[in-house]
């Protein structure tokens, strides 16, 4: 593997992990000339997968689009590299295990954004706001309505859980 800083040829492997649904490998590579660090991603080439946009197009299955928009959604946030390429690699092994040969990008952008309301709200929203093409304030209100309703109904359930705790006790 070639460095992406200077070009050497032979680099080595510093470190090796599998994935969690065993489909990919990150490496860890030094370059023994400028002893620059790097990853690389090992993923098993599949059947392509076809993407169905909104306008009929198609386009084959980018796992690196996600990967973009979840990085942009999340930038600033506390949320990890680890946890953003385990959720992207979540959403690519649902994707390969449900469709065949086409998806269309909507079923797409609900899985992302379903996953992204639990890792992090506001990362959800910034990309709930670009997925859903929101034109004006009133409709970003209403996403966050919508999140504030779902906090409230949790925490509802929590404080419900926990005097049902003390009231056994």
């Amino acid at each position: 593997m070639r460095c992406p800083s200077c070009g050497h040829k032979d680099t080595g492997v510093v470190d090796s992990r599998l994935n969690s649904d065993g489909t990919s490998i990150r490496r860890r590579r030094k370059c023994p000339k400028c002893e620059e660090r790097f990853t690389t991603y090992e993923h098993i080439e599949q059947l392509p997968l076809m993407v169905v946009k909104r306008d009929g197009r198609r386009q084959p299955f980018d796992r690196a689009r996600i990967l973009n928009g979840v990085v942009k959604a999340c930038e600033k946030r506390p949320v990890s590299v680890d946890q953003v390429e385990a959720m992207v690699d979540a959403i690519e092994h649902a994707v390969r295990k449900k469709y065949d040969q086409e998806i269309h990008a909507k079923d797409i952008g609900e899985m992302v954004m379903d996953r992204l309301a639990v890792l992090d709200e506001v990362a959800y929203v910034r990309f709930a706001s670009v997925y859903r093409q929101f034109r004006d304030v009133n409709q970003f209100m209403d996403e966050l309505q919508a999140i504030l309703g779902k906090n409230k109904a949790k925490n509802r359930k929590l404080k419900a859980r926990k005097k049902g705790r003390h009231g056994q006790g």
